[in-house]
C-alpha cells in the first residue's frame, strides 16, 4: 500500500509561484481557517463526483451530514449512483476508547455485499485520525478480498482547510488510482480534465465542442468520472486544470512521473471558454486542430453574439458586486464582463493569491478585493452604486437590505454557467433578478404604516 501523503509538501507546493514567497506555507491551519470547509469537506468535493464508486466516512454520523450532497453533481452513469446514498460508520463513545476498526471492517463488508461498487473511498475523520485507526490496513486487507481498488483518504479535518483537503483528495487518487489500469485505445489528442466537478452541468456545457474537435476527455478528476477511466489517466497527452488551484500538485506530480504537461484555464464566459479552447488545441501542438479550433470558436460567438443581442440594453450601465470563494472570484467576473456589467468589487478571503492576481488583473486598478466581504458588501454597495449582488444565500439579506437583485452563484445554484451555453443561463437569470420588482420594495414600509 502506498505511504500516506506529506502534508508539509502539499503545503509548500512548489508549482505554486508565490508558496517560496509567503512567510508561511499555502494553506497552512490559522485559528477559524476551517469555517469555509475543512479538509475532510474538500476531499469529498474532489472524489464525490466518482458516481461508480462507494464513498465511506469513518466517523461520526454528523461529519457525514455536514457534507454529504453539498452540491449538485450530476452523472452520466447508467449503473448505480453511489453518490445517493450518505455512508458512513457511525463512529460513537464506545469506539472512541476502544478503536473503531471493527466496525470499519464490518462497514465495508456491508458495502460490498450490497452495493457492488467499482471502487471504495473510505475518509478519515477527526475522531478516527485522532483515536488512530489504521485505515491503511483496513483497506489493504478488503482490496485484497474483493480485488478491486479500496482507497484510504487521509483528510482529518483538522489538517486544514477546504483547499488543502482537495490536495488530499487528489494525492489518493495518484497513489491508489492513475496508473493502475491502461485504456483500450489511444488517441493524439486525449486529455484529462483535472478539477472539474460538473456542477449543475458546467462540463457537459463544453464537452460537445472538444468531442467536435476530435479532443478525448480520456479521464476526469471528477465530475462525471469513472473509477476505470481515471486508472488510465497517465495515458493523456495533456492535463487540463479547469479554475481548481487546489489540484496544482497532481498535475505538478503527474508531469514528474508520467511527463504530462498542463495547463491552467476557465470555462465561464465567452471569453475565457474561446481562450481555453484555444489554450488546449495550442498545447496539443498539431497545426490542423488550431485551424479547426479557430473556425468552431468564431462560429459559436457569432451564434452567441446574436443571442445576447437582447440583453445588451439591460445591461447597459449595471454594476455588480461579486461574494464569491475560489476561482470564482474572477471567473464569474469574466462572464459577467462579457455580459457588459461593471464589477466594482469582488471578494478574496477565500481565494489563493494566484486567484487574487487574476482578479486584480480582471477588476482593473478601481475594482475592490474584498478581504472581509461580510463587512464590505453593504458599504461598497452604496458607495460604487450596485445594481447587482452575486453570492451565496447568506448574502441574500443584504441584497433585500440594499434593495437590489439578488443571484445565488455558490455550488447551491441550479443552472449551469459554463461555456458559451451557460453565459445565455447567466444572461437569463440576470434579466429576471433585474426585472423581479420584489427586491425593489420588499424592504419598503407597508402603505398603512406611518
Amino acid at each position: 500500500m502506498a505511504e500516506k501523503p506529506k502534508i508539509r509538501e502539499l503545503l509548500d507546493e512548489s508549482a505554486c509561484e508565490h508558496s517560496p514567497t509567503k512567510k508561511s506555507a499555502c494553506n497552512a491551519p490559522t485559528p477559524g481557517a476551517t469555517t469555509g470547509g475543512c479538509a475532510f469537506e474538500g476531499a469529498q468535493i474532489a472524489l464525490f463526483p466518482f458516481a461508480d464508486a462507494a464513498h465511506l466516512v469513518h466517523g461520526p454520523m454528523t461529519c457525514l451530514s455536514a457534507s454529504w450532497e453539498t452540491r449538485a453533481t450530476p452523472t452520466s452513469y447508467e449503473g448505480r449512483d453511489h453518490t445517493q446514498m450518505g455512508l458512513t460508520t457511525g463512529i460513537s463513545m464506545n469506539d472512541v476508547v476502544f478503536g473503531g476498526e471493527e466496525k470499519l471492517v464490518a462497514s465495508i463488508d456491508y458495502i460490498m455485499t450490497h452495493y457492488s461498487p467499482e471502487a471504495l473511498f473510505v475518509y478519515s475523520t477527526c475522531v478516527t485520525g485522532m483515536i488512530g485507526d489504521d485505515i491503511d490496513a483496513v483497506c489493504r486487507r478488503a482490496q485484497e478480498k474483493y480485488v478491486l481498488p479500496v482507497v484510504p483518504v487521509h483528510a482529518p479535518g483538522f489538517v486544514g482547510s477546504k483547499n488543502l483537503g482537495s490536495r488530499l483528495g487528489g494525492e489518493a487518487a495518484l497513489m491508489h488510482l492513475i496508473g493502475t489500469g491502461e485504456p483500450e485505445t489511444a488517441t493524439a489528442f486525449d486529455i484529462n480534465l483535472i478539477g472539474e466537478y460538473n456542477v449543475t452541468g458546467d462540463l457537459w456545457q463544453y464537452s460537445p465542442l472538444l468531442e467536435e474537435l476530435g479532443i478525448r476527455i480520456l479521464s476526469t478528476l471528477a465530475g462525471d468520472g469513472r473509477v476505470s477511466k481515471i486508472r488510465t489517466a497517465h495515458r493523456a497527452k495533456l492535463n487540463v486544470l479547469v479554475c481548481a488551484k487546489s489540484l496544482i500538485s497532481l498535475t505538478r506530480k503527474m508531469q514528474e512521473r508520467y511527463g504530462i504537461p498542463s495547463i491552467s484555464l476557465s470555462f465561464y464566459g465567452k471569453r475565457d471558454t474561446s481562450c481555453g479552447l484555444r489554450a488546449i488545441a495550442g498545447a496539443l501542438g498539431d497545426a490542423d486542430l488550431i485551424e479547426r479550433t479557430e473556425r468552431l470558436i468564431e462560429r459559436e460567438e457569432a451564434k452567441l453574439e446574436e443571442k445576447l443581442a437582447p440583453y445588451r440594453e439591460i445591461f447597459r450601465g449595471k454594476k455588480a458586486v461579486l461574494n464569491t470563494g475560489g476561482n470564482k472570484i474572477w471567473s464569474i467576473a469574466s462572464a459577467l464582463q462579457d455580459l457588459g456589467i461593471e464589477v466594482v468589487a469582488t471578494a478574496v478571503k477565500k481565494a489563493t493569491e494566484a486567484d487574487r492576481e487574476k482578479a486584480r488583473e480582471y477588476l482593473g486598478e478601481h475594482g475592490v478585493l474584498m478581504m472581509d466581504p461580510g463587512k464590505e458588501q453593504a458599504r461598497l454597495i452604496d458607495e460604487k452604486g450596485a445594481h447587482l449582488l452575486l453570492a451565496g444565500g447568506r448574502s441574500l439579506y443584504t441584497a433585500i437590505k440594499k434593495r437590489i437583485s439578488f443571484i445565488d452563484v455558490n455550488q447551491e445554484k441550479k443552472k449551469s454557467y459554463g461555456g458559451y451555453k451557460g453565459l445565455l443561463n447567466l444572461a437569463d437569470d440576470l434579466k429576471n433578478a433585474l426585472e423581479n420588482p420584489v427586491f425593489a420594495n420588499v424592504a419598503r414600509r407597508a402603505p398603512w404604516e406611518k
